[in-house]
């Protein structure tokens, strides 16, 4: 007999076969029954007109682990039009106590902080399951991407010696009598990583000590980092940007259907071209469009963002929008000016429906560049002279970005708040589970 999953019964009609996993429903309908079993998939259900059939789970809840076997029967009134009949039930392991959410509901009707108290259970519902396993098809269509253009993947160190973003806000740690941070991003160690592979890739958490609490923000995530060299600009990384997400969307569109259809998400198009609008234009463009004048902001606030978001769509039927030039007081100080105009730089963000989801731009690349630019930041060298060991042994032009997992996946699927897209969500209240 052949253990199979829940989504393979249709290759067995009429054969006998053996699924493994969770007691979701128990359906009594006019003496017929109805057992549903969940497993890491989907569910399949199984008849049976035999009371005593369901004896093995009489006093046990929902969520016990379970083995069905049954003979795989076509019938169009069953989900997926395949169901298991002659069914024999074993208990694998059984559970007492009715579980603290319903999982066998279309919805989870529990509010947020009760979902998030109980995530390890609230994670089994099919909903939840579907946003974590496209959250797995975005990693793949990342990497696979990438790899098809010789990027190799590479792994960094998440306790660092000094702070990525040269902010205050990194997590510090003891260390063995000195001190450490958890690392903002791989930045440095990616910028490294160019002058051995020329292209590299990463995916990995990231730590965030910013005292938010709004609904797209949380203080650890994961990043899909990039990085390469031999650039012209940030128009290069741009144009590479735009094929790792087309490459993204593609992999969900082919071998994630079910759980695009089951969360009724709206798959964008990625336009050959996505269209850019320098930052300084945004801002005169918001000011003539809408009437409010950001003029002088070094940012964009979300306001801003999803007033870009609005226009592109106007404008060039695009849920994409390129903003570039951002001030050079709010970027780092790797990043490299734009040669023209020195207080804006060639960096960008990306925004997806109005909100960002990916920063990137060109670094500076020569050795001389990063001790003037660490002086004008009034930092000192001696925390960045791993990093700086590099460009003194020559660098070519690079530049990379990173795209937020979570940020991505709240977007797509429309979600109100990001921790839905967060397996486990760090934030400034949530230590567990």
């Amino acid at each position: 007999m052949k253990n199979i999953r829940t989504v393979e019964m249709k290759e067995f009609v009429g054969q006998e076969v053996r699924l493994q996993g969770w007691l979701h429903n128990v359906r009594r309908m006019g003496g017929i029954n109805f057992i549903v079993l969940r497993d890491g998939w989907g569910t399949a259900q199984a008849v049976t007109e035999n009371e005593a059939d369901l004896a093995p789970i009489a006093e046990l809840s929902l969520e016990t682990v379970i083995a069905l076997e049954g003979i795989v029967v076509s019938s169009p009134q069953a989900p997926d039009g395949v169901e298991l009949h002659q069914p024999r039930l074993t208990v694998i392991t059984p559970v007492y106590e009715a579980p603290p959410i319903p999982l066998n509901k279309r919805e989870i009707r529990a509010g947020l902080p009760t979902q998030l108290d109980h995530a390890t259970v609230a994670n089994r519902h099919p909903s939840r399951r579907a946003v974590f396993r496209l959250a797995a098809g975005a990693m793949a269509g990342f990497r696979q991407t990438l790899a098809a253009r010789y990027f190799t993947e590479v792994q960094t160190p998440k306790i660092v010696a000094s702070a990525t973003e040269s902010g205050a806000n990194v997590f510090k740690l003891g260390y063995f009598g000195r001190e450490a941070y958890l690392a903002q991003s791989p930045q440095f160690y990616k910028q490294i990583m160019v002058g051995v592979f020329g292209g590299v890739f990463e995916v990995g958490p990231v730590f965030r000590a910013e005292p938010h609490d709004t609904t797209r923000h949380v203080n650890e995530y994961v990043s899909l980092d990039v990085e390469f060299g031999f650039i012209e600009d940030h128009f290069t990384v741009m144009a590479l940007l735009r094929e790792v997400v087309a490459g993204i969307f593609a992999e969900l569109t082919a071998n994630y259907e079910p759980e695009l259809a089951l969360l009724e998400a709206n798959l964008p198009v990625v336009p050959p071209q996505i269209p850019h609008i320098h930052f300084a234009e945004a801002q005169e463009l918001i000011l003539q469009k809408y009437g409010t004048d950001v003029r002088g902001e070094p940012d964009l606030s979300p306001q801003d963002e999803r007033w870009l978001g609005e226009w592109a769509m106007q404008e060039y039927g695009s849920d994409f929008l390129f903003v570039t030039g951002y001030p050079m007081v709010k970027r780092p100080f790797y990043t490299h000016p734009e040669p023209q105009n020195p207080t804006y730089s060639n960096s960008f963000d990306l925004l997806f429906r109005g909100t960002e989801l990916v920063t990137g731009g060109q670094r500076l690349h020569r050795y001389e560049d990063y001790l003037a630019a660490l002086e004008a930041a009034s930092l000192p060298t001696i925390p960045f002279e791993t990093y700086l060991e590099a460009f003194q042994y020559g660098m070519p032009p690079h530049g990379g970005f990173a795209i937020g997992l979570e940020r991505l996946l709240m977007q797509l699927l429309g979600l109100p708040n990001l921790r839905l897209a967060t397996l486990f969500p760090r934030d400034m209240s949530r230590l567990v589970p």
